[in-house]
This record gives C-alpha cells, sequence and structure tokens, in this order.
C-alpha cells in the first residue's frame, strides 16, 4: 500500500517555511498531496486558486507532489484521496499544542490516520503566512519570506488579488 500523505493549509501565501516542511518530508512517503484550503477563523488575501497555482509551478517537475483545494474536513479530504498521514509543520511550542489537539481529534474520527510533525529549520520560524500578509499590505519586502514565483506575483499583482 503506498505511503499517501497530505499537507493541509492555508498557505496564504506560499512561504520558503511551507516549501521547508514539504521538502523535508518528501522522502518519506510515496506521493505528498498539497491540500489548499481556507480556514473560516482566517482572512485571506490569495483565492485558493492562486495558492494551489503556486504550487503546482513550484513542484511542476515533482512527480510525487499533487495539489487539490479541499473545503471539508481534512480527515475526510485523507478518506477520500486515501491518504494514511497527514504533515504539519511546527515553528514553537505554541503550535505543537494547538496542531495535538486537532491531531488528537482526528485520531477519534479515523484512527488509521496518522499525523506527522515536522519541526521547522531555525531560519523560517518567523516566517508565518500572517506576517508576510501583513508586511505586504504595508508594501514593505516580502522576498526573504516568500518562493520567487509568489514574490514576483505579488510585485506585478498578477491574477493575486
Amino acid at each position: 500500500m503506498p505511503k499517501i500523505c497530505l499537507f493541509p493549509g492555508t498557505f496564504d501565501p506560499v512561504t520558503l517555511g511551507h516549501l521547508d516542511i514539504i521538502n523535508r518530508a518528501l522522502p518519506l512517503f510515496d506521493k505528498l498531496i498539497i491540500a489548499v484550503g481556507n480556514n473560516s477563523s482566517k482572512n485571506t488575501m490569495f483565492k485558493p486558486e492562486q495558492r494551489q497555482k503556486w504550487f503546482q509551478e513550484i513542484f511542476v517537475h515533482e512527480p510525487k507532489i499533487s495539489t487539490i483545494i479541499y473545503h471539508n474536513l481534512t480527515i475526510n479530504c485523507c478518506v477520500e484521496y486515501q491518504a494514511r498521514f497527514i504533515l504539519r509543520g511546527i515553528r514553537y511550542v505554541s503550535d505543537f499544542e494547538y496542531e495535538k489537539s486537532i491531531a488528537d481529534a482526528n485520531r477519534q474520527m479515523a484512527p488509521n490516520i496518522e499525523t506527522i510533525f515536522l519541526t521547522s529549520e531555525p531560519k523560517y520560524n518567523s516566517m508565518a503566512s500572517t506576517i508576510v500578509r501583513d508586511i505586504l499590505r504595508n508594501k514593505g519586502d516580502i522576498s526573504h519570506f516568500v518562493p520567487e514565483i509568489v514574490y514576483r506575483d505579488c510585485i506585478n499583482k498578477t491574477n493575486i488579488f
């Protein structure tokens, strides 16, 4: 049975921290599905289609990666795509506490699906999408936080708002 992993997130926008987690997770799984979702508690800046497009462009030559947009519970998405693993990135202890509570709830709903936590490289700890959006809204330089394609689209305002 192939090891399929779902990496769910808002990814608004995609950051270098997200890519760090994805690239380090790739050797662990046969397939990695990046699941772009909407979190009702977040005020997003970019359309889900734009976020998905960024991942598709970044990983165009990586056959193990696919991207989807989803609107339901993550655990239901795992079942739909036969993913037995959920990948979550952790920057700080507070992230772990929050993510563990979600993992515990997911385990109650689907005991056969495991959540895997990867800690981010220290240089990416401050790369929260929320911070990047705030910098962008205030016309600051986001080039140190996001992949080149994201930076270029934001600077050119190409298909992003």
